[in-house]
């Protein structure tokens, strides 16, 4: 009886059922599923796929040392104070040790660690660039599907390769601080193109004043000589803050809420979420297309024309139109 019980207890379609009733264990042993990369996750995906329409994600990115952990920190606290349920995902660097995530962040943000309305989940890069872990869009449909209003992530600070958090926030924040060089770099490392907000934080050091300038004068250079179509009319703010004083986070929140109300009005937010879905199910089709390929290869039905490319026989592009047959009749 005990076994069947924990069976129960431990079955996904069970723990999605419990995650959608509001079980935050299900919620965290759902999380794992999808982080592990085991054989339930399409089924627990498609299960809260419609559930995971309502909500608004922030995403937190900027280089190592900027305060992200602490901006979000402070956000939570104010969101939370307004009674909005909040949800965490904080992306660590993998611990060379275990793969795992560092958890820092969690340490970090203990302070919301007994609130029931908070979710903090920190999650390892496991060598994935961009700044997020590859399991994070999954990660946060299920924080969405679960009913939190607003939803957080903040990447690891890997500089220049931090861009992956635009294709899953639909408001990103870039934070900086005076340390953090000069707005040309900012603009070589292409987060112009990530930003839908500036702040500076730690303001209230030396070189504050300068950088605020330079990006000020950059983004409205961005927002006045781009000619790519825009889907809001939007110029990039640049704030500043001292977020572990609590300086200048409402009205960080409150550009959050002014861009949310943007999109929203111009009908971009819907546009974005639209272009987000078809990017999703283009990256699922290439990863069924690597697991395919690879087990077509460890099967021994594609191999052959492998070692024949390899040995010189044959040229890639005979191989590739005498294999995608062959692929795509290989059993899912």
């Amino acid at each position: 009886m005990a076994d069947n019980s924990t069976s129960r207890a431990t079955d996904p379609k069970v723990l999605v059922e419990r995650m959608l009733g509001g079980d935050r264990l299900a919620l965290a042993r759902l999380i794992t599923h999808v982080e592990n990369r085991t054989a339930a996750v399409p089924e627990i995906m498609k299960a809260v796929y419609p559930r995971a329409r309502r909500g608004y994600i922030v995403g937190v990115t900027g280089p190592p040392g900027a305060g992200k952990s602490t901006i979000v920190d402070r956000l939570t606290a104010h969101l939370r104070a307004e009674g909005g349920t909040v949800g965490i995902v904080a992306v660590d660097p993998s611990s060379p040790f275990t793969g795992g995530a560092v958890l820092g962040d969690r340490i970090r943000m203990q302070a919301h660690a007994l609130d029931p309305g908070v979710f903090i989940r920190s999650m390892a890069t496991r060598g994935s660039l961009g700044g997020l872990a590859r399991a994070t869009g999954e990660v946060l449909k299920l924080l969405l599907a679960f009913g939190h209003d607003w939803v957080l992530a903040e990447t690891v600070g890997v500089g220049q390769t931090e861009l992956d958090i635009m294709k899953l926030a639909d408001t990103t924040v870039v934070a900086l601080v005076p340390e953090s060089g000069d707005a040309i770099q900012t603009m070589k490392a292409g987060l112009l193109e990530a930003a839908d907000i500036f702040v500076v934080n730690k303001a209230d050091r030396a070189g504050a004043p300068a950088l605020m300038g330079e990006l000020k004068f950059a983004a409205h250079l961005h927002y006045s000589s781009s000619t790519t179509p825009k889907d809001v009319d939007w110029e990039i703010p640049v704030l500043s803050c001292q977020a572990q004083a609590d300086v200048g986070v409402v009205e960080l929140l409150a550009e959050i809420r002014r861009h949310r109300g943007a999109l929203e009005a111009a009908g971009a937010l819907d546009g974005r979420r639209r272009r987000r879905r078809r990017a999703e199910l283009e990256a699922l089709l290439i990863e069924e297309f690597r697991a395919r390929v690879a087990r077509g290869v460890s099967d021994g039905a594609l191999r052959t024309k492998f070692d024949e490319v390899e040995a010189g026989d044959t040229d890639p592009y005979s191989a590739v139109a005498a294999m995608l047959p062959m692929i795509s009749l290989e059993r899912s």
